[in-house]
């Protein structure tokens, strides 16, 4: 049985896609710069930092989630090259790192597929957003040229969700207040859960969603599209 390789699996959406495929009695590779506290023998755990360590040696994968992201939140003229870098070192290039060290190993599978993440800030447009906008634009950018250049072999998708409440985004929800006061700004006046994202990436890896590469999936509460 074929396993998913979880990049950043020992917390937040990762954890909740991880749990899920466990439940599943699914096999899982984890990827992560902390440890990991479930103990069961269909995980691997491997601790690394791919932003400056090798990546470890994995086989029998069908399935790569790209989960390690970042919120940085100023406005334009306090954002300094830095930032704009390390947003793009985090979300890109540890995605292009991690894709091009496995893509041999997810194409001897029968149901290849990768998954990354976006925000709903690429396509909506909101202010102190530059930095991770840009970096997730990227992100967008490098789903669907891959899903081009690895069909169709491979498929390729992205999740763009709204906020979701994890250890992530701890420093913008800090209150109950300011979260109903975001949850009121949605079509559906809620915000995402980490199971709700996770969700749309077990439906990815899934045979089911055999039909579907080179898209951006928006799990944002009706955010991008609707204007109530």
């Amino acid at each position: 049985m074929s396993r998913i390789l979880i990049i950043g699996g020992s917390r937040g959406i990762g954890k909740e896609v991880l749990n899920y495929q466990l439940d599943k009695n699914k096999r899982c590779v984890v990827l992560s710069r902390s440890g990991l506290d479930i103990n069961d023998t269909n995980v691997e755990h491997h601790k690394v930092d791919i932003s400056n360590e090798s990546l470890p040696e994995v086989n029998d994968i069908e399935s790569l989630v790209f989960c390690p992201g970042s919120i940085t939140l100023k406005p334009f003229l306090q954002l300094k090259d830095e930032d704009f870098l390390r947003d793009f070192e985090i979300n890109v290039i540890g995605a292009i790192k991690c894709i091009r060290y496995y893509i041999n190993e997810l194409k001897n599978s029968e149901n290849p597929s990768i998954t990354m993440f976006s925000t709903v800030a690429v396509g909506q447009g909101m202010p102190f957003h530059s930095s991770i906008s840009t970096a997730k634009a990227g992100v967008e950018g490098l789903t669907k040229s891959l899903a081009a250049e690895f069909a169709p072999n491979v498929r390729v998708n992205c999740i763009a969700p709204t906020l979701t409440k994890t250890d992530l985004a701890k420093g913008i929800l800090r209150n109950e207040r300011i979260e109903e006061n975001i949850s009121e700004k949605h079509p559906l006046k809620k915000i995402c859960e980490a199971s709700d994202v996770s969700g749309m990436v077990n439906f990815l890896v899934s045979r089911d969603a055999k039909m579907v590469t080179g898209q951006i999936m928006r799990v944002d509460s009706g955010m991008s599209t609707l204007k109530i």
